[in-house]
Formats: C-alpha cells, structure tokens, sequence
C-alpha cells in the first residue's frame, strides 16, 4: 500500500512510500548473514574508471542479497520463510528452507505467503512460486523469472510488477508477451516462475525531493540542450536553441524517444522477435 504524508513541509508534500510493515514478514535490515557480501558502488563507471551509466553516484551503502535465479535443486519441495526487502532489487526477495535444510532467497512473485510451499519440478502444479519448464505452462499463463537458454538462469521479468504471459506453444520454442509488450519466442526447454514478480505498486511511489534520490544514488540530471555543444549533441546556441537535427539523441549520438528505434539491425535475436515493443505511454512514458 502506498502512503502519502501530510504536507507538513515542502519536502514532505509531494513524497509517498510503500508500508512495508504490510508486505513483509521481517521489515529488519539483517538479511541472512551466509547469503549476502559486500557490494561497492560503481558510481556509474565501468572497469577502467570511465563513466559509461550518467547521473549515478554517492548513496547509502547496500549489503547485497545473493538470490538464487538458477533453481538448481529440483523436485524438492521448499517453504517460505520470510518475505524481505532487498535494497539492490525493485521487487520483494523470500528466504526459502528447502526440505534438506538448505535456505536460498529467490524473487518472490505476488500473492505469496510466509509458509507457502514451491517446488522447481517438470511435474509441478502450476501455482504461484512453483518453476517449470515452459513447455508444461499452458497458454495465458503468467510467468516471472523467465530464461532465455536452458540452464543459464533467469534474465526475463524480473522488475517489481512485471510478467511475461505465455500466449503460444510450437514445436521448439514458446511465444511470450514481454512486460515492453514485444512478442518473442524463447526455447521451450527453458524454465520460468509462475506469477507476477511482488511489489507491483513500485512505479506509483513518488521520490519526492532531492534528497531522497541522493540517499538512493541518483544525482541531478542536465538537459542536454543546456549543454555545450561540446558535450552533448542538443548542446550550443543563443537562448533556447532548437536541436538542429531531425532526432533526438543521447551524449553519444544515438537515437533515442520520441518513438524511435534503437535495436540493433544485427541484433542476434532478431530472428526470434514476432512483434517489437511499441514505444510511447505503453512503455510508461510522460502522457
């Protein structure tokens, strides 16, 4: 449940945050201690100190959850212990026993309960928090935790909220419509989470002030047209200038909103996209 403070100050006017308290069974910060490490902050930069994500940077320190997003026990049944908040992810995390005692946290989907029995089986029912392989999913299924090849882990639906629905089954592949509203094909042998991923109401929490965003390790962002033209593609000019080319572009040069297409041509799964994402308020965009 979102709540929205009283605007006691202009700080507090516009912000809303999510009652864990009503979510989640430990709203504590000690996760398990045998399955978490240290994390350092990247600050944006990759492994040669050059900044490659912008506008990311200070923040609190985050212990980092190690989450099981390959599933490699299977046919043996597991209970929910806790439902937890991890500070590296969107969506809730569930401390899980497995019936020869081992304990491993893995993203929990919605509706799912403290004591609630999963199981990762060929043979399982199709219930909230049980894995199966998709070909045993039937169609109109929604599915989280998605794999893209067999055995690799899980890449596909995995933001707060999110799914992927099974829509069609043939001989090698299943169909599924992406959380981006592309239709793709990924190998049936490939397994995936039955449900949506938790913490669906995510997307209507407003951060409201700046710093808040800090203390999340978001820095201020610049508009590329009050740039110099040195620094950004929209940059340079008297006053408000226009951007002197057709589309609109990132500080690297490639195109980028407005509805533009931004895959690769030579993209390797091409071949496996039947519809491509629709672009626009579909994608969450400004209205």
């Amino acid at each position: 449940m979102v709540k929205k403070y009283k605007p006691t100050s202009d700080g507090r006017r516009d912000g809303s945050v999510i009652e864990y308290s009503k979510k989640l069974t430990s709203t504590q910060s000690n996760p398990l201690k045998g399955l978490t490490k240290g994390k350092r902050s990247t600050g944006g930069r990759n492994s040669d100190g050059r900044i490659t994500t912008h506008y990311r940077g200070g923040g609190h320190k985050r212990t980092y959850r190690l989450i099981d997003f390959k599933y490699e026990k299977l046919d043996v049944p597991a209970t929910v212990e806790t439902l937890e908040y991890d500070p590296n992810r969107s969506g809730f995390i569930a401390l899980i026993c497995y019936a020869d005692g081992e304990r491993r946290y893995v993203l929990a989907p919605q509706k799912l309960e403290a004591g609630a029995q999963v199981v990762t089986s060929e043979s399982a029912k199709v219930t909230v928090g049980n894995r199966l392989p998709l070909h045993a999913i039937p169609v109109g299924t929604f599915v989280y935790n998605v794999e893209i090849n067999p055995g690799a882990g899980a890449r596909l639906a995995r933001s707060a909220g999110n799914h992927a629905e099974v829509v069609a089954q043939d001989d090698k592949h299943t169909t599924l419509k992406m959380p981006s509203s592309e239709i793709r094909k990924v190998m049936k042998t490939a397994w995936a989470s039955v449900g949506s991923v938790s913490n669906e109401e995510y997307r209507l929490v407003s951060i409201g002030k700046a710093g808040r965003a800090r203390h999340m390790g978001l820095r201020p962002k610049t508009r590329g047209a009050a740039k110099n033209a040195v620094d950004h593609p929209h940059g340079g000019g008297e006053g408000k200038s226009p951007r002197g080319h057709r589309r609109q572009r990132t500080k690297q040069g490639r195109p980028t909103g407005k509805g533009q297409k931004t895959r690769s041509p030579k993209k390797y799964s091409n071949k496996l996209i039947v519809n491509r994402r629709k672009p626009g308020r579909i994608m969450g965009g400004k209205r």
